[in-house]
This record gives structure tokens, sequence and C-alpha cells, in this order.
């Protein structure tokens, strides 16, 4: 698969693409005899997997660390798993936080409706 089709598929520019392939993000990306990107499955999946991370805020640095480890095999298991683990702890956070600001923002409009009713009650009143 073309770059262009892979950033189409996955929302990713080609840009950042060839970004990630240049700092080990994105590893072993096959080329054809013309030096083409020829994204395979395995590829696809590295691309699927960087921008959902990406997305969940897991910064660059820790990704690459992540490859830099999957790319060493099975005896950094437990490394990547506590890797994980945190961006876990991190994501349970920064949920933990939205629900607070959802709250807050939720009391606020339940205030505006009770000061609207009011607002609407005075008028007619005085009508």
């Amino acid at each position: 698969m073309k770059i262009a089709e892979v950033s189409k598929r996955y929302g990713v520019s080609t840009d950042t693409l060839r970004y990630y392939e240049r700092i080990g993000l994105l590893r072993h990306v096959p080329r054809n005899k013309s030096g083409i990107r020829d994204y395979d499955e395995a590829s696809c999946n590295a691309v699927e997997f960087v921008k959902c991370m990406r997305d969940a805020g897991m910064s660059i640095e820790s990704l690459v660390e992540y490859m830099e480890l999957l790319e060493q095999g099975d005896e950094t298991t437990a490394a990547r798993k506590e890797l994980l683990l945190r961006q876990g702890d991190e994501i349970r956070e920064r949920i933990a936080g939205l629900e607070r600001a959802l709250a807050r923002l939720e009391y606020k409009i339940e205030h505006y409706d009770e000061v609207m009713t009011a607002t609407e009650r005075t008028l007619r009143a005085g009508e």
C-alpha cells in the first residue's frame, strides 16, 4: 500500500508518516524496487498502533522507547508492559480531570437554567 493510501486510511499526513519513520516509530517499512514505500500488513498495524497511542496522549519519546524495546524482542516484555501501564494511569488521570470539568460545566448550566427561569417569572409577573 502506498503512503498516500496509508495516510488516507489512518488519517495521518504523509509528512507525519515520513517523520515517524525517520525517528524510529515506524521501522522496516518495505520499499519497492524504485525505493517507494510499500506498506505491508505489519507496517499498517504499526501505523494504527502509533496513531492510537498518540491519540491517547502518549508522547513521541515514550513511543520511540516502546518501539526500541519491541525491536529488542521478548526479553523486554515486562518493560513494554510497564510503559503501557504508566500510559494507562495517565489516561485515567486525564479522564478523571475531564469528569471533574464536566461536572462543573453541568453545574454552571443548571445554575443558568435556574437564573433564566427566575428572570422569566419576574418578567411575566411584571406584565
